[in-house]
């Protein structure tokens, strides 16, 4: 039996986010990688998409209107459906959920005539699961109105019926500011018949997940939606075309559907300004982990790496020196050393260049004081219990990594398996209907490849030998 591979252009939100080989990759999006641009010295405040991300202002719906939420979403909303996707795909944005795949693009994939009277819908994944992962939590407690927004111009822009917000069942409190937030959008006129005036019919409905990761692929998602077990389904058909109930469907992230209202009011040529060719615009990035200052930020792409952990973060705890790995994006992606830290720029190709990814853009950083072996094993331990277990090579594979690794970290182990760890790692990525083996996998790929000097130390110790 031949291993399931991921296809086509659906599967590209994932296939894309592969570290290696960088030329494949690019090639795959159209890109090119560009040279770095010097970085300009930080983002300024009018410059921001998020003006009440830390929830010091009103919350509500007259507050949002204060900071520009729902201004001139009717006249957006008029322009038609061409209109919003080209200055969307004219501003260069890209997915802000992990895979970074140009959202023009993505959200044109809607087919725009249906024969067969099929209805579409928008389906946004606010289920973030991903460990070390919280920029869109912050959306939904402080600033919930511009994604409710956005689910109006970007469901008009693919001519849906009506948007559905999957978001994770442990955000109770979350779930409630964004249920609110709906709920006062219906009583003053932007959702519903004729929203917010444009002449457009649209609703948006709220559903809470059970707390499975699997969920937060867009497929499973789909399933646990309609009310089936969360696992992913084979693709083709492709969700643009077959996906809830049977309708054209896109599943997007929320902080990518949350700046869309904004990139309409200021034009593309404002958002695009802002980063490198290929990787335009601003971002939340989280800065967790032994930092001084754990914080969320916006700032712009290609920011670099040590500016945002020094400005923002207040600095790695005992200082620089002080400092072991970084995650750059989610545990999901490998991590580097602090010299690979020293230079990265915080975007898709920047961080390329080191072969590990941008991700959620959530880093976490790892200090002098953690067993490093221990925490690629408590990464792989949570990837073995999040795997729905359709896939042979994810469902035994991943038991197979963490065993393996466990033993690592006491040292009882031999050299020879850490190519053996290694070689495991890569029967699993590539080998699954859906993302999470590839996940699974390029954390230990990336111990392996930058801290194998301490993996051998280990085992030398361990059995008393220099």
């Amino acid at each position: 039996v031949q291993p399931i591979r991921l296809s086509n252009s659906d599967a590209m939100l994932s296939f894309v986010r592969r570290a290696v080989p960088q030329a494949t990759r690019s090639a795959a999006r159209g890109l090119q990688l560009q040279p770095a641009r010097a970085f300009s010295g930080g983002l300024a405040d009018q410059d921001r998409i998020f003006q009440n991300i830390y929830g010091e202002h009103d919350t509500s719906i007259k507050g949002a209107m204060k900071i520009g939420d729902y201004h001139q979403t009717d006249k957006i909303v008029q322009k038609g459906w061409e209109w919003i996707i080209n200055e969307i795909k004219k501003s260069g944005l890209r997915g802000r959920g992990g895979a970074g795949f140009p959202t023009g693009l993505k959200y044109s994939f809607m087919p725009k005539h249906k024969p067969d009277g099929r209805p579409s819908y928008l389906v946004v994944n606010a289920d973030e699961s991903e460990p070390c992962t919280c920029k869109d939590r912050e959306i939904l407690r402080n600033e919930p109105h511009k994604l409710v927004d956005g689910c109006l111009i970007v469901g008009s822009a693919m001519l849906a019926k009506a948007a559905y917000i999957y978001i994770r069942g442990e955000y109770y409190e979350e779930y409630v500011a964004l249920q609110t937030a709906v709920d006062e959008a219906y009583r003053e006129g932007k959702l519903g018949k004729n929203a917010c005036g444009s002449g457009y019919d649209f609703d948006v409905f709220v559903h809470r997940g059970a707390g499975a990761y699997i969920c937060g692929e867009e497929t499973a998602m789909i399933e646990s939606l309609e009310g089936k077990q969360g696992k992913p389904r084979l693709k083709p058909p492709f969700p643009a075309n077959v996906g809830l109930w049977g309708c054209p469907t896109t599943v997007t992230n929320v902080e990518t559907v949350a700046v869309v209202p904004t990139i309409c009011r200021r034009g593309a040529d404002w958002f695009s300004s802002f980063g490198r060719d290929g990787n335009k615009g601003t971002k939340l990035f989280n800065i967790g982990g032994n930092v001084n200052n754990p914080c969320t930020v916006e700032e712009e792409l290609g920011v670099p790496m040590r500016y945002l952990i020094e400005k923002h973060g207040g600095g790695v705890k005992g200082g620089w020196d002080n400092l072991q790995a970084v995650i750059p994006g989610g545990v999901s992606v490998p991590m580097i050393t602090p010299a690979m830290a020293d230079k990265a720029l915080m975007d898709f190709d920047g961080l390329r260049e080191f072969k590990t990814a941008l991700g959620t853009g959530s880093m976490t950083v790892i200090d002098k004081d953690q067993d490093i072996i221990n925490v690629v094993t408590r990464i792989s331990s949570f990837f073995k219990h999040e795997s729905c277990g359709q896939c042979t090579p994810c469902r035994e594979g991943c038991v197979w990594m963490w065993s393996i690794l466990q033993r690592m970290t006491a040292g009882n182990a031999s050299i020879g398996e850490i190519d053996m760890l290694d070689e495991l790692s890569r029967q699993i990525e590539g080998y699954t209907i859906c993302a999470l083996g590839d996940a699974a996998a390029w954390p230990v790929q990336g111990l392996i490849r930058n801290f194998r000097p301490q993996l051998e130390e280990r085992i030398n110790n361990f059995k008393g030998l220099p």
